[in-house]
């Protein structure tokens, strides 16, 4: 069964020297972006070097260095999916050198009104996904082990926020009323699709990965609200902390 396939005592047969060479440091620091917009809102705002290109055969993805207020940090579009998102996390390490990831995407609500406005600072995070059982020995929920620090400055900037589990899942369409009810028992606020894959990873190597949310949909047991899914995707707010954040890391 998958959750017995973690195996930290046999070395890995593939290895990223087999497609990228030796190791780089670049930059210490990196954005994971998942929206097109601020993403390319970052292109428009900052003069931008390419310094890495994940390669697939179904086309490659670039690697940018900005500087921000006199700190270089790297920053990528990410694909959406625990198993890709944590693989292109690693790639991106080792093409730039960055340990501290800031990722900051959107989520769906499991509890309208903690969440309703409000960013989500995860805590712990349940395992619905495939890839974080390779990097984790088997456990429902990983910690989320930088959810204090993030929240430190959240408190700093003065910005709402409220801390929570949340649930990770690599198929939004099984999650059923029964899984919904049951996580929200659990005590689970919200539901993305990166997290305990990416949190997992970054524990393995020894990087830090500084995480929070927007909740745009909200999903009920009875009824699916997806009227503010597009701002919480794209809000240039989320970008603007996620700066914060990076500086104070």
């Amino acid at each position: 069964m998958i959750i017995h396939d973690f195996d930290n005592k046999t070395e890995p047969v593939i290895r990223l020297e087999h497609f990228y060479g030796e190791p780089k440091h670049l930059v210490d620091k990196c954005l994971i972006i998942f929206s097109k917009e601020i993403h390319d809102h970052l292109l428009a705002s900052y003069p931008c070097e390419q310094i890495g290109t994940i390669t697939a055969c179904n086309g490659n993805t670039p690697i940018w260095r900005m500087n921000d207020r006199g700190e270089d940090l790297a920053f990528y579009l990410t694909s959406i999916g625990s198993a890709v998102a944590s693989g292109i996390c690693y790639e991106v390490h080792w093409q730039t050198g960055a340990t501290k990831f800031i990722m900051f995407g959107s989520c769906g609500s499991l509890d309208r009104e903690q969440t309703t406005g409000r960013f989500i600072v995860p805590t712990e995070v349940y395992r619905g996904d495939g890839c974080s059982y390779y990097y984790a020995a088997p456990s429902d929920y990983l910690p989320v082990q930088n959810g204090e620090k993030v929240a430190a400055v959240f408190e700093e900037l003065k910005v709402p926020y409220v801390q929570g589990k949340v649930w990770t899942t690599d198929s939004m369409l099984r999650e059923t009323a029964g899984l919904v009810q049951k996580r929200k028992e659990e005590g689970c606020i919200a539901v993305e699709m990166e997290l305990a894959g990416v949190e997992a990873l970054c524990d393995f190597y020894g990087f830090a990965l500084f995480n929070f949310l927007e909740a745009g949909d909200v999903l009920e047991e009875s009824n699916y609200d997806a009227e503010g899914l597009y701002s919480a995707n794209h809000n240039l707010g989320k970008l603007k902390i996620a700066l914060e954040l990076a500086h104070r890391v």
